[in-house]
């Protein structure tokens, strides 16, 4: 699967000829406010950020120092944050029968909720994604910054039959296609460890949506040990038996159970991140307590979308998994004694759309499960940046509001550390320096998500 020296060429001849790429070449200065200091934790009243060719040139300066660099003024009750990092983040949706990428709104939703930057945690049109990567790059679309993974590696993948030496081929391919990372899924043990080291050979990072070790799965404790770089969901150990699958026994696990300590531990030792998802599990629960809507999130989808599934819902009423909300409730309280313990923690949402909720808006909702779940609003903050940055191996440049790093930002207006619900209250996006006003992005995506007739839903 390597790319043949021709095709390589013709890969550097559109790199040569594109246009500038979007995160170059944004000059804006923000005035007023609050940004948020990373290595404080707090909020610092904000002179002035002045941003250049899409990267910060200055951190709270005069005004006298932004020539005639465009500037947005702000109130007092503004609150600035770095770009947010979404670790899972998925541009696919389930509207019918397939689950597939959408490539018009999803990039757009995200933005709008002051998403700047996005792992595609596994893909299943893995060409179109890597596309999508090269227009939203080169200012032919609007969206996050854009890592892709390519496809899962594993049997979440169909077909799926690949042995050690396939799986290092296909990394070498996907890596030299400029892949950010690579994500396991449902995989064997012997495949897992090539493709851990392949991606290592090439600096990229691994995570895993593991098992229990049950049917030869992997336990995210033998994955640590292989050197695995981020875990998906749950934390794995001798809690999850291999006599029995992963969802078997997540309901049941306890911060006070001596296995629970034992693999909380060892996800320190080896300084393995954690991307727990809680939220995730909560779309399929009772939808009780963080699901409520602060935007008409349906009306993005096309009136067909909308139409068919309001029938599908009339026929057969939606009724929450049991499992799944016992899975969310045990998550949510045992994600505080891993992070008090000293466990390293990033945002993920991992939701795929059915046509009621959209994953840009699952970022907030995952920020507010975190600190209703125990963790200060200022490490949650943490959490949705320069954790996922450092995760992702990208922190030299993504993270923070510090001089050199793109110009990411998410402005909301009210103080998220009095209010952590306070970052659904985006008013200003800018990526690299580009300003977008959120409400202008998400009015002109409305009716546009989906297909438009039951011909086009055919290939949903």
């Amino acid at each position: 699967m390597k790319l043949t020296l021709q095709a390589t060429f013709l890969c550097l001849v559109l790199f040569l000829n594109a246009p500038m790429a979007a995160q170059d070449s944004g000059d804006l200065a923000v005035v007023g406010g609050h940004y948020f200091d990373t290595d404080a934790g707090d909020f610092v009243a904000n002179k002035g950020l002045l941003i250049k060719r899409g990267k910060f040139a200055g951190i709270n300066v005069e005004a006298d120092d932004f020539g005639k660099t465009p500037v947005i003024k702000l109130d007092d009750d503004h609150y600035i944050l770095p770009g947010l990092i979404d670790c899972h983040a998925h541009y696919n949706v389930k509207l019918f029968r397939n689950r597939r990428e959408e490539f018009e709104v999803i990039p757009i939703q995200y933005l709008a909720n002051g998403v700047t930057v996005t792992f595609s945690c596994g893909e299943y049109l893995p060409e179109q994604m890597w596309k999508l990567r090269q227009d939203i790059e080169t200012g032919v679309k609007k969206g996050p910054r854009l890592l892709n993974s390519g496809p899962y590696f594993g049997i979440a993948r169909r077909p799926w039959h690949a042995d050690p030496d396939q799986v290092r081929e296909e990394v070498d391919f996907w890596a030299e296609k400029g892949v950010g990372g690579l994500k396991a899924k449902l995989i064997d043990p012997a495949c897992l460890k090539a493709l851990i080291e392949q991606a290592h050979k090439h600096g990229l990072t691994v995570t895993g949506h593991l098992d229990s070790g049950f049917r030869n799965s992997v336990n995210p404790s033998t994955a640590i040990d292989l050197g695995i770089d981020r875990i998906e969901h749950f934390l794995g150990g001798d809690a999850m038996p291999a006599s029995k699958s992963a969802y078997a026994s997540l309901p049941r696990i306890s911060a006070d159970m001596p296995e629970f300590k034992a693999i909380v531990n060892k996800y320190i030792e080896n300084g393995t991140h954690f991307d727990a998802t809680i939220s995730a599990y909560g779309y399929f629960g009772d939808r009780k307590q963080f699901y409520d809507y602060w935007f008409d999130e349906k009306s993005l989808f096309t009136d067909y979308v909308r139409d068919e599934l309001a029938a599908k819902l009339e026929k057969k009423p939606y009724r929450p998994t049991v499992r799944f909300q016992k899975i969310f409730e045990a998550k949510q309280t045992t994600i505080d004694d891993f992070f008090r313990a000293g466990g390293f923690i990033t945002l993920g949402t991992d939701h795929f759309s059915d046509g009621t909720f959209l994953a840009g808006f699952g970022a907030h909702r995952e920020m507010n499960v975190l600190h209703e779940s125990g963790i200060p609003a200022a490490e949650v903050i943490k959490i949705a940046t320069i954790n996922g940055a450092q995760a992702l191996g990208i922190a030299e440049d993504h993270g923070s509001i510090e001089q050199g790093k793109s110009g990411d930002l998410c402005i909301v207006r009210g103080n998220p550390l009095q209010q952590i619900r306070n970052t659904r209250n985006v008013t200003h996006v800018v990526r690299a320096g580009l300003h977008y006003d959120p409400q202008q992005l998400l009015n002109d995506c409305r009716g546009k998500l989906g297909p438009t007739n039951a011909d086009e839903a055919k290939a949903w």
